[in-house]
């Protein structure tokens, strides 16, 4: 689009003097838009991935970059220093383009001939021009994409009620009462990469991570009748005496809700967002109903209809941030609790980028704003599991850490190639905020648990059709193995078994998994073991509801709950079920049932809806018919029995399915339980791998069948 200067008439001097310049100042013109809005997008790729908004500026951006340099190029009324000084800036707005495009290679099809330009762009275009000083182009014709071909759009809410709050008190200006005073900006650390061995000091192990807790001052909090711990009053005292970043690990069990409320109170914290899974919103409102009744508690379900927008705590649950961020995002919080934080740990994952983005807005606020991450579990797979919750909290940002512990790094006069860095780091984030205790150390009236294994035998057709399975998938992987290793240019024939490729092919069977139909995989393997074990567990469970009293049982698969609960009836042994499809109301009065009626002897859970959330002491034996795939997955279904208010040793129950890969799978879950050990309490404990179990498994499946074949020529 070529762009015509006014002519003014007179002579040829004043007519060149009084001519709107064709480049204009460094801060006028179309070249200064398009790099405010080019960086606006950057940022937004930096936190993931480009929102649709974001889309239309990237694009409307490249198509007034291109048209500014073909119109620039072709003005031979510029001089040619104005000509390179104005394209050399137009090239700086390309490469962020393509550095933009590099994180996000969605965007590139917006850059390609005959991508279609929407209404929207073609009204930021208009605005853009305005903004430069430009005529817009009232007469383009932007094409519509066909309902069915437009991106999908984010579906974005305000609730009445929270527009009721906003008229009422609609300045909410920003809390910089409490902003600490700014230290001299150090740089003796500034040209290190400290986020790598910030998480290395915790892999290599230590002392047990807990930051030094003041003592309470005695004073009773919560309801009458109810008094917290010492352990718990602990954490209370750190936020009234100022501390405002908490990652609150303690085992599952020790009573963290509770903490996080009360530590919100000691801390004026209020309005409080509280996130959390689905299962356990209910259970927050009860909580904050039993320990913090001067403070409204509400719950958002769906478009957040039937909310109260003058609440002080507001609970909402990971699967609908994506249409509450908005208004979550400017109603004033001054405090954040992310229950279960271990679930924003992929952050690329949708739930991840909204739980950190509404941190920073807080954060923006309120300079004294209240941050806790509750997890008994905070390590899954890996030590970098650490890196949203340490985000989140402020402690990093993407790349290094932030100003409060780089400062306290900076302090130790140590860089990562001194001796002692790994252990003088690891206690600098400590101080920021991780607070980890066990039970055996906190509270000595919870009695032991102990996880015993029952191995039973698979004798029937569905044993020899899951034994073929086995076969025929370790059968597919020495296949695979073999025509990769001679595929490969060079091999040490002295090598029996090349352990390195072992493992790529294992990884690339896993990864085919979902899409391979050549036959079972470990998923499915794993589930017909899960459907062949039901009845068995279901029957032991039912003998241990006659003997000892009340059971809780535990599967993975709706299938093996349905197996279980058909031998439940059969047996004539009452029951109870907790499912991920059931309403809130059904949810508790299945758990008031087993709580409180004689007859109701087993509640039959799912592992993924029930391991969190629920408190079941009245029980004190668990049988898990399925194994997860995770040491903290069964580590938080045990807890629902093993926690405060259990009087009776806890004996978990594992049923295993022998001669199949569930003895490995086993083994592989026990040798992963020691990474949080090692990290977080201390322990010395050594660990294989810390991979996922589901590669492990099926190294360990290729493993034994290469070693059973005869050694490679």
């Amino acid at each position: 689009m070529a762009q015509r200067s006014p002519r003014r008439t007179g002579a040829p001097r004043t007519q060149s003097r009084d001519r709107r310049p064709t480049r204009p100042r460094d801060n006028e013109g179309i070249v200064p838009v398009l790099a405010k809005a080019v960086r606006q997008v950057e940022a937004a790729a930096q936190r993931g991935k480009v929102r649709p908004s974001g889309r239309t500026a990237y694009q409307v951006v490249a198509i007034l970059l291109r048209e500014e340099r073909s119109r620039i190029k072709e003005d031979s009324s510029v001089s040619e220093a104005e000509r390179t000084a104005v394209l050399t800036r137009l090239d700086g707005i390309a490469t962020i383009l393509a550095k933009t495009a590099a994180r996000d290679t969605s965007l590139l099809e917006l850059l390609a001939e005959g991508a279609v330009v929407s209404y929207d762009a073609m009204s930021l275009k208009n605005d853009m021009l305005k903004a430069a000083g430009r005529e817009p182009e009232p007469d383009a014709e932007p094409q519509e994409l066909a309902a069915e071909n437009r991106p999908p759009q984010p579906r974005r809410v305000v609730p009445q009620a929270v527009i009721s709050r906003q008229l009422a008190n609609p300045f909410l200006a920003p809390d910089f009462s409490s902003v600490p005073a700014r230290r001299p900006t150090t740089h003796r650390l500034s040209n290190w990469e400290l986020l790598s061995p910030l998480f290395r000091a915790f892999e290599y192990g230590g002392d047990s991570s807990c930051m030094p807790l003041p003592e309470p001052s005695g004073i009773v909090r919560g309801v009458r009748g109810l008094e917290l711990m010492h352990h718990q009053a602990q954490v209370v005292a750190a936020a009234a005496e100022g501390h405002r970043t908490f990652l609150l690990a303690d085992e599952p069990g020790l009573g963290k809700t509770a903490q996080a409320l009360l530590a919100a109170d000691a801390a004026d914290a209020f309005p409080l967002l509280v996130v959390v899974p689905n299962v356990v919103k209910a259970n927050w409102a009860n909580e904050a109903a039993l320990w913090t009744p001067r403070h409204s508690a509400t719950v958002v379900h769906g478009d957040g209809d039937t909310i109260d927008g003058f609440a002080d705590i507001v609970i909402v649950n990971y699967e609908i941030l994506d249409r509450h961020v908005g208004w979550l995002g400017r109603h004033g919080f001054r405090g954040m609790v992310v229950d279960e934080a271990h679930f924003i740990k992929n952050k690329t994952s949708q739930r991840s980028r909204h739980v950190l983005e509404l941190s920073e807005k807080i954060r923006e606020r309120s300079s004294n704003a209240l941050f806790m991450a509750l997890t008994g579990t905070p390590l899954i797979n890996d030590i970098e599991d650490f890196r949203a919750i340490w985000q989140l909290l402020g402690w990093i940002d993407e790349k290094k850490p932030r100003n409060a512990l780089m400062a306290a790094l900076e302090d130790t006069g140590l860089s990562p190639s001194d001796p002692g860095f790994y252990a003088a780091a690891r206690k600098c984030v400590i101080d920021m905020g991780i607070v980890r205790r066990r039970k055996v150390d906190v509270a000595a009236d919870i009695p032991a648990r102990r996880v015993a294994d029952l191995p039973v035998e698979l004798d029937d057709e569905a044993g020899r059709s899951i034994r073929a399975a086995e076969q025929e998938l370790a059968r597919r992987l020495v296949k695979r193995y073999t025509a990769s290793q001679a595929a490969r240019k060079s091999f040490d024939a002295g090598e029996r078994i090349d352990h390195d490729l072992v493992r790529r092919v294992a990884a690339a069977e896993l990864k085919n998994a979902g899409t391979s139909k050549t036959g079972d995989n470990v998923f499915t393997v794993m589930r017909k073991i899960g459907q062949a074990k039901a009845g068995l567990a279901a029957d032991y469970a039912g003998q241990l509801a006659r003997n000892v009293g009340k059971v809780v049982f535990f599967a993975k698969h709706v299938d093996v709950m349905d197996t279980a609960e058909a031998t439940f009836t059969k047996r004539g042994v009452g029951f109870s079920s907790i499912r991920g499809d059931q309403t809130p109301r059904v949810r508790k009065a299945a758990i008031e049932a087993f709580l409180t009626d004689p007859d109701v002897s087993v509640i039959v859970c799912s592992l993924t809806a029930a391991g969190v959330g629920i408190n079941l002491q009245v029980a004190s034996n668990v049988v898990l018919a399925e194994l997860s795939w995770t040491s903290a997955e069964q580590t938080q279904a045990i807890d629902r029995v093993h926690r405060i208010g259990q009087t009776e040793p806890v004996t978990a129950w594992r049923i295993i399915a022998a001669q199949t890969i569930d003895s490995r799978l086993a083994q592989l879950i026990d040798d992963k339980a020691g990474l949080a050990a090692r990290a977080l309490d201390g322990s010395d404990e050594e660990v294989g791998s810390s991979a996922d179990v589901q590669l492990e498994a099926l190294v360990s499946l290729l493993t034994e069948a290469l070693e059973a074949e005869a050694p490679v020529a």
